[in-house]
C-alpha cells in the first residue's frame, strides 16, 4: 500500500513538473530582472530552450494575478539558463480536478414530508503558460 501512495505521489509531482527542453547554448545565470519579455521575436536572436510553466487555483481559473506569477516563474528560469531575453507564446488553462460533497436530510411525521439537501462543487484549475528563452545580441 505504502508503494501505491509513493508511486502516485511521484507520478502526481512529475505532471505538475515544469517543462525544459534545451535548443542552444546554455549561458552564464543572469539577475530575472535583466530578462526582457517579448510578445513578438525580436529581429535577430538565438533560441536557447522552450519553457513551460505552471500555476493551480481553486475556484476560478484565475486573472492577470495568475498570468504574472507564471511569467515570473519563466523568467526566473530563462534567467537561470542566461537567456537575456522571454518570448511568450501562450497560456492555456485546464480544470483538473473537481470535489463535491452533499448533504440532505428528510422528516416526516403523520401529516407532513419535509425535505431539505445542499451540495457544493470545488474545481481545480491549472493554467500553464509556454514560451521560449532566448539570447539576445546587444551591440
Amino acid at each position: 500500500m505504502r508503494w501505491i501512495a509513493a508511486a502516485l505521489l511521484v507520478s502526481a509531482n512529475v505532471a505538475c513538473a515544469p517543462t525544459q527542453v534545451l535548443t542552444g547554448t546554455v549561458r552564464p545565470a543572469i539577475a530575472p530582472s535583466d530578462v526582457v519579455i517579448y510578445s513578438a521575436a525580436p529581429p535577430s536572436f538565438e533560441q536557447i530552450a522552450f519553457l513551460s510553466a505552471s500555476s493551480k487555483s481553486v475556484f476560478t481559473i484565475g486573472g492577470q494575478r495568475s498570468i504574472d506569477k507564471l511569467v515570473r516563474r519563466l523568467r526566473t528560469r530563462a534567467a537561470k539558463l542566461g537567456a537575456n531575453g522571454l518570448i511568450l507564446e501562450d497560456f492555456s488553462d485546464e480544470q483538473t480536478t473537481s470535489l463535491g460533497t452533499g448533504l440532505g436530510s428528510d422528516s416526516y411525521t403523520h401529516n407532513a414530508n419535509i425535505s431539505l439537501g445542499v451540495g457544493g462543487v470545488v474545481g481545480v484549475f491549472k493554467k500553464t503558460g509556454y514560451g521560449r528563452a532566448i539570447y539576445v545580441r546587444r551591440d
